[in-house]
C-alpha cells in the first residue's frame, strides 16, 4: 500500500489546552526558557548538510547575524543546562554550540542543536520544535508505556526534546542488516514484532524506518538489538488502523521479511502476547499519572471527526468491544484501547487467550 493512500498529506499542530498545561506543570515538564522556536527562525543564511557518503541529509545548517549569535549561543547553553543539569550557568564556560541545523522535511520542522563539552570533546544533541498537543501525548505515553524514559520540556509554543541515540532504521536496514548474523536477524525479527505491537496498542502512527532507531546493546558475547521510536508527531491522528502498524509501510519491508523467514506463527503470537502483557503492567504501574493524562486526552481535540470515526470502527472490528462505537474523540479511542489491553492481557497465558477468543 502506498504511503499516499495510507496517510493524510499533512497533520496540523494542535494547541495545548489548560488541563494539559496544568498536567505538564504538575509533572515538571513545563519550565521557562530563554529562547523560543520562533527566535531560531530568524537565521540569515544556510548550507546543506551532507552525510559521509555526500548524500543530502535533508537538514540545513543555519547561521545568524554576528550581533545575535552570542545571545543565541548563551540561550541554547541555558536550555541544555535546564534539560540535562540544574539549570544554572555554571557549566556554560565548558560548553560550545557547534551547530544549529534545521529540517524542512516533515510536519514538525525541528531545529537540531549540537552542544560540545570543550574539555573532552564529548557532544550531544537536543531538538527545538513547535508545541503540538498530540506530540506531547505521544512523548508522555512513550515515557510511561515503553521500556524507555524520555526527557522533554514545554514552554508556551516551544517544545524541547532530548536526543534519542541509535542508528536510524533506514540506515541500519540498508548498511548493517545484510551483515547481521542469522541469530541477530532472528532477534531483530522478535524486536520488530514487539515494536509493531507496542505502536498499535498506544496508537503511535507513521513508524517508517527513518522515524525509529535501532540500538545495539552488547550483552556478554553477543549483541542484542532494541527498536525505539524517535518521532511522536502521529500520535492518535490518522483514521486508518494500518498507520499504527509499522509492518504496513513499504520502508519496513525488509524487517517484515525477517519476521516471515525467521519466526514461526506461534512465536509471533507469543511475542505479541508478551508485549501486550508488559504494556498492561506498565499501565497499572503508571498509576494516577496515566489516568490523569488519559482523562485530559478524552476531552481534547487532537484529530478530525472523520479520522476518529474511521479509527473507532476499525478498532471495534478488531476487538468486538461495542464501547468503541460510542467514542467521540481520539482520546476516548485511546483510553478504551488501553483499558482493553489492561483488562484482557494482564497476566494471561496463550491458552487463556484461545479460551477467551481474544484476537492476537
Amino acid at each position: 500500500m502506498s504511503e499516499e493512500r495510507l496517510m493524510s498529506k499533512k497533520k496540523p499542530a494542535y494547541p495545548v489546552n489548560k488541563k494539559l498545561d496544568a498536567y505538564l506543570d504538575h509533572y515538571n515538564r513545563k519550565i521557562e526558557i530563554p529562547i523560543f522556536y520562533e527566535d531560531l527562525l530568524r537565521f540569515s543564511g544556510s548550507v546543506v548538510v551532507y552525510d559521509s557518503n555526500d548524500e543530502d541529509t535533508l537538514w540545513i545548517r543555519v547561521y545568524y547575524p554576528e550581533f545575535e549569535r552570542r545571545e543565541i549561543d548563551d540561550s541554547l547553553k541555558k536550555v541544555y543546562s535546564i534539560l540535562h543539569s540544574d539549570g544554572s550557568n555554571s557549566i556554560n564556560q565548558y560548553l560550545n554550540v557547534d551547530a544549529v541545523d534545521y529540517c524542512t522535511f516533515g510536519n514538525s520542522k525541528p531545529f537540531r542543536i549540537r552542544v560540545r563539552n570543550i574539555l573532552n570533546d564529548n557532544f550531544t544533541y537536543f531538538y527545538i520544535k513547535k508545541t503540538d498537543a498530540s506530540r506531547i501525548y505521544g512523548l508522555e505515553l512513550e515515557h510511561m508505556l515503553s521500556p524507555y524514559n524520555l526527557n522533554f520540556l514545554v514552554c508556551r509554543d516551544t517544545l524541547i526534546e532530548e536526543h534519542i541515540a541509535g542508528i536510524p532504521g533506514d540506515v541500519f536496514i540498508k548498511d548493517m542488516l545484510p551483515r547481521c548474523t542469522e541469530s541477530e536477524k532472528a532477534q531483530l525479527a522478535k524486536e520488530f514484532v514487539k515494536f509493531n505491537e507496542r505502536c498499535m496498542i498506544r496508537l503511535l502512527g507513521d513508524m517508517r524506518s527513518y522515524n525509529y532507531v535501532i540500538v545495539p546493546v552488547h550483552d556478554f558475547d553477543h549483541v542484542v538489538y532494541r527498536i525505539r521510536a524517535i518521532d511522536f508527531d502521529q500520535q492518535c491522528y490518522e483514521g486508518k488502523l494500518n498507520v499504527y502498524r509499522p509492518q504496513f509501510f513499504k520502508e519496513n519491508f525488509q524487517m517484515v521479511e525477517l519476521v516471515r523467514h525467521k519466526l514461526l506463527r506461534d512465536s509471533v503470537d507469543q511475542y505479541k502476547l508478551e508485549e501486550r502483557s508488559i504494556v498492561a503492567k506498565r499501565i497499572l504501574s503508571s498509576g494516577n499519572r496515566i489516568k490523569r493524562l488519559r482523562a485530559i486526552a478524552k476531552k481534547d481535540t487532537i484529530s478530525t471527526k472523520e479520522n476518529t470515526e474511521m479509527l473507532r470502527d476499525k478498532v471495534f472490528e478488531l476487538t468486538s468491544d461495542i464501547k468503541f462505537k460510542q467514542c467521540k474523540t481520539m482520546g476516548e479511542v485511546l483510553d478504551l484501547a488501553l483499558n482493553f489491553v489492561r483488562r484482557n492481557y494482564q497476566g494471561v497465558s496463550v491458552k487463556q487467550i484461545i479460551e477467551r477468543k481474544i484476537k492476537i
